[in-house]
């Protein structure tokens, strides 16, 4: 008798698994509000076994951003559903122009072309934006990327472009690999993260600090964002991964 459940298992451990997250340590780079993470030995092997303590901000290294991150009133990380973090992913590929002009922001008409090569983003989509900063890692310096006058400049989306995605494309959820939605530029230009609280404000998560977009294909993979389920927590270090088609 077939079994359908583990034939899929069986398919998928046959294809390529590309992780997509950084190892991070107390030195690791991080968003400048936030104190270094502190990893403290409580037990060694001479005690009979080793174990740790752990102290970070939620949104440390490669992390889930909730939706109660920014809204109020909305789900917290253990309110998001399994469904949700398992979705088809699709990689806009503007490494390009990060690489040319470190304050670029995605634009609708970026998105327009790429379904023009790529067919339409499905509704229901993981959308990653590559920008090739993971590359940075694992340089605080390199990823706040700050001029003369002490002004960081990093890449990201446009309000637009996200409302497009939202509002036209329905999709579900986004990733970048910067510490920000909201590119460098846009967050002086408005005074605020407009562009990651319109994320949240739908209800739904993103993923920072990605790495290894570079890896997949503009359509095709599947993302597993898996995340611990702290309690009433706005987010949290994730594993995530694709499994390439």
């Amino acid at each position: 008798m077939t079994n359908e459940l583990l034939d899929a298992l069986k398919l998928l451990k046959q294809k390529q698994w590309i992780d997509l997250t950084h190892t991070f340590g107390p030195n690791s780079p991080r968003f400048a509000a936030f104190a270094p993470a502190e990893f403290e030995t409580l037990f060694t092997h001479d005690d009979g076994f080793f174990a740790q303590r752990f102290s970070f901000a939620g949104q440390y290294g490669t992390h889930l951003d909730a939706p109660i991150h920014f809204v109020r009133d909305t789900r917290y990380l253990d309110e998001l559903e399994l469904k949700e973090l398992v979705l088809p992913l699709v990689v806009i590929d503007k490494s390009r122009e990060a690489a040319a002009n470190a304050d670029y922001s995605l634009t609708v008409e970026d998105i327009e072309a790429f379904e023009d090569q790529h067919g339409q983003i499905e509704a229901g989509s993981f959308v990653a934006l590559r920008t090739d900063w993971s590359n940075r890692w694992p340089s605080q310096e390199a990823f706040e990327n700050k001029d003369a006058e002490g002004n960081n400049h990093a890449p990201g989306w446009s309000l637009q472009a996200l409302e497009f995605l939202f509002r036209q494309r329905q999709i579900a959820a986004i990733g970048h690999e910067t510490f920000d939605t909201d590119s460098a530029a846009d967050y002086t230009k408005n005074g605020s993260l407009i562009s990651e609280y319109y994320v949240l404000e739908q209800n739904t998560y993103q993923v920072e600090l990605l790495k290894n977009l570079h890896l997949l294909p503009p359509k095709g993979a599947v993302i597993f964002n898996i995340v611990p389920k702290a309690e009433k927590a706005s987010g949290f270090p994730v594993r995530s991964f694709a499994i390439l088609p």
